[in-house]
């Protein structure tokens, strides 16, 4: 306890040193948040506001909205103070705070996406039944499933990386208190806290890929049933889509969580966390919304409201 408490902050080093590219990588991350924030915000004023849209799969969409507003938030702002000289100095607490805040909306989004796959399946493969498959309740249950998978998630992320004792340098190699970055720090034996965060992230994220694998290979199955070919177009358009946001997601994520802390490098690692913290955050609006023909007709058909009205 002696050794643990010698570290009361850290020192966050940030994502780059050069003084050059700090300006363009502030406007350019600055942009990025700006376009994470009115994406995200847009899509859950229009699902609340247009009863259009009160429908299960637009209530996933809303909360996928949600949790990328706060993912991006516990993030971005860090990283932009920290492209300019001054203080970057986080204290104990606020590291801790950090990291169960990311760990624990990025575990939320890992259950969304599996929660929303079915919603799909529920959708193309059961169509005559999906009123009583998809109530209120059931959306609801898996909704609050998600937070509660996630943040009980992020207290054991948090707690095993806190517990260990950090006696040598508080010099974060990262852009935010990531687990990696921090447990790397540690002179504590790692062997154990090592295996407690591959097998948890491991379980959430392969049990969400198994739950998204299944249903993506009923749909396709049923697509594939399809006489139309409009219909097979469309819905193979949609899970293109829904694949490429998910392989981005997931690709990154297990690149930086499931392999030994000793076997990370900490520059490929700041490159990959800015994909899943700041990019796709970003993009989710477009890829899982703007896609879709509901909600462009609902946009376009308010905007020509207002202007009509003026």
């Amino acid at each position: 306890m002696e050794n643990r408490t010698e570290v009361t902050q850290f020192i966050l080093l940030g994502l780059i040193n050069d003084p050059g590219l700090q300006l363009p990588l502030f406007v350019t991350f600055f942009l990025i948040y700006t376009i994470t924030l009115a994406g995200n915000l847009g899509m859950i004023l229009l699902i609340v506001l247009d009863s259009r849209l009160h429908t299960p799969m637009y209530f996933f969409l809303g909360n996928l909205s949600l949790v990328d507003l706060c993912y991006s938030s516990a993030v971005t702002p860090t990283v932009m103070a920290g492209l300019f000289p001054g203080d970057k100095v986080f204290s104990y607490n606020a590291c801790a705070t950090q990291m169960f805040f990311v760990t624990g909306f990025a575990t939320v989004e890992n259950c969304l996406l599996a929660s929303m796959a079915y919603d799909r399946y529920a959708a193309v493969c059961k169509p005559l039944r999906y009123t009583t498959t998809m109530t209120t309740l059931v959306c609801a249950s898996l909704i609050i499933g998600c937070y509660v998978c996630g943040f009980l998630s992020a207290s054991i992320y948090t707690g095993n990386t806190f517990i260990l004792s950090f006696c040598k340098s508080n010099v974060v190699h990262h852009f935010f208190c990531d687990m990696p970055a921090l447990m790397i720090l540690s002179c504590s034996n790692r062997y154990v806290n090592d295996l407690v965060l591959i097998y948890i992230a491991s379980f959430n994220i392969f049990f969400a890929l198994l739950v998204i694998l299944i249903s993506y290979m009923f749909i396709f199955i049923t697509i594939l049933k399809m006489r139309s070919g409009a219909g097979y177009r469309k819905a193979l358009s949609t899970c293109a889509s829904h694949f490429t946001a998910v392989s981005i997601f997931y690709g990154t994520v297990i690149f930086m969580y499931l392999q030994p802390s000793s076997s990370h490098s900490m520059d490929r690692d700041k490159i990959a966390s800015v994909f899943y913290t700041m990019v796709i955050p970003m993009l989710n609006p477009v890829v899982y919304s703007l896609r879709n023909r509901e909600v462009k007709s609902s946009a376009f058909s308010k905007i020509f409201q207002r202007k009509s009205s003026l």
